[in-house]
């Protein structure tokens, strides 16, 4: 009797991560098979590195280009108490990092990193076996074994999972030589850089900020005594980016501020952070106001898109800060006050019609409506989707934060007019989040029509999707062919 209901449970489950993940009724597999998984992939921002992509790196193994700079699975792995030698440590091969991540990833169970590592193993190496302890060392074998052939090398990896466009996250002093030597060389996919000048106005430390002002001097070959020198030197790399193919910027704030202009004089507080002096916590914010403020119209100018990542809580564990440095997993979502000021400072662009394509990432699901109704507030008709609500961002990239943004924004705005998915990640093999993110649209919508709640038009909504997926992307950011 027992053999006899196992079996009728067996039987009543659909099997793990088939053709069909994600997706709960006829129309939303329709809607992914048939419009959704074929679409290349614009991947609009990133972390990869452009040297490996120019020079078509080979990983070693699986742990190299698996587990090396990978928060998320740092942060499973701690928590289940793998000690941090087997994480970030050198004293441990990378076999046996690996064997701590496999016999961690069975307790990931409902965390995405379950379904990302099965389906990365899956859409790269073919793996179909569930990762554990026991699998372990023949999934690292097979894998590292397929990682020495020609067509694991970077670019092929990026070839097989579809990859037409990748944007960098680049900082203003950098060379760009590797973008120029993947354009000279014909790489694809497509690598363009994004301009990221946080470090320009990170005017916390003083001495760590004058250090920085001359590498920027040093490489826009304008050398910066005063503000409007800094401002002359960020225009002067801006214009660099540009004529390398770069279309976007990216800033990663924890809010952004807004004050009076002129409340504070920032040729005065360049001029004190130049003899040595901190600033107060005003006087920093209202540095990054204007700095921004004036960035802003730079890009406004060159018809670029400008993107604002808000809401992160960074590098809150001082000890594991002062053991592992920044950036290694302690972050967090942050509560910070966000709607009043982001409508001052898009406001005061759009007054002189010096607002660019804007792009909002929110960490704190409690600000998703507030998020989904700024935007509206500055779509002037101008461009389709002008200002955009950011796709599920960080902690918010997996199914539940995914369809929480996309419920949003379909109730406040127009999810027809999204640009869609990109993966914020480190990893060449984190592209099957494009997929994940595909399925949970199609799925959203599939479920709309099974309700009764859209009409079965699979000419109309197989648009809707394709346009989410890619071509609205492709529209928006008008990236040079």
């Amino acid at each position: 009797m027992l053999d006899e209901v196992s079996n009728r449970l067996r039987d009543s489950n659909k099997k793990f991560l088939d053709e069909d993940f994600l997706l709960q009724s006829d129309f939303a597999r329709i809607l992914y098979h048939d419009h959704a998984k074929g679409l290349p992939i614009i991947d609009y921002h990133c972390h990869l590195s452009p040297k490996d992509i120019a020079e078509n790196r080979q990983f070693k193994n699986l742990t190299e280009i698996w587990l090396a700079g990978d928060h998320y699975k740092w942060r499973a792995m701690r928590t289940l108490g793998v000690n941090e030698n087997f994480i970030t440590g050198k004293a441990t091969t990378d076999r046996e990092k690996f064997q701590k991540w496999a016999e961690t990833v069975p307790y990931t169970l409902r965390n995405p990193l379950y379904h990302w590592t099965h389906l990365e193993l899956k859409r790269y190496f073919d793996i179909d076996t569930l990762l554990t302890l026991d699998s372990a060392n023949s999934i690292y074998d097979k894998a590292s074994a397929l990682l020495q052939s020609p067509s694991y090398k970077v670019q092929g990896l990026l070839e097989k999972m579809n990859v037409e466009t990748v944007c960098s996250t680049d900082d203003p002093i950098d060379s760009l030589e590797f973008h120029v030597k993947a354009k000279k060389e014909g790489v694809k996919p497509q690598l363009f850089p994004a301009f990221r000048p946080d470090k320009a106005y990170a005017v916390e430390n003083h001495n760590e900020y004058l250090a920085y002002i001359q590498k920027l001097a040093d490489a826009s070959n304008i050398e910066i005594i005063n503000y409007s020198d800094l401002l002359d030197a960020l225009e002067n790399r801006i214009a660099y980016f540009h004529q390398h193919g770069g279309r976007l910027s990216d800033h990663g704030l924890e809010q952004l501020y807004f004050f009076k202009l002129g409340q504070h004089d920032t040729g005065k507080l360049f001029k004190k952070l130049q003899s040595g002096q901190s600033l107060t916590q005003e006087e920093v914010n209202y540095f990054k106001f204007e700095t921004l403020l004036h960035l802003s119209k730079m890009y406004h100018a060159k018809g670029w898109t400008q993107q604002f990542h808000l809401g992160a809580l960074r590098n809150t564990n001082d000890r594991m800060m002062s053991i592992l440095g920044p950036d290694t997993g302690f972050d967090s979502i942050g509560d910070f006050s966000q709607a009043e000021a982001i409508a001052s400072f898009l406001n005061l662009l759009d007054s002189t019609d010096q607002l660019a394509k804007t792009i909002l990432y929110n960490l704190n699901p409690a600000d998703n409506e507030v998020m989904a109704t700024m935007i509206g507030n500055f779509n002037d008709g101008s461009v389709k989707g002008k200002v955009q609500f950011g796709s599920g961002w960080w902690f918010l990239d997996q199914k539940d934060g995914m369809e929480k943004q996309m419920n949003a924004l379909s109730n406040m705005g127009l999810l027809s007019c999204f640009v869609g998915m990109l993966t914020d990640s480190r990893s060449f093999l984190s592209f099957p989040r494009h997929e994940y993110f595909r399925r949970t649209l199609c799925n959203l919508i599939g479920n709309d029509v099974a309700n009764g709640e859209l009409p079965a038009d699979e000419k109309w909504l197989g648009k809707i999707v394709s346009d989410i997926c890619y071509y609205n992307a492709k529209n928006y950011f008008q990236f040079e062919q």
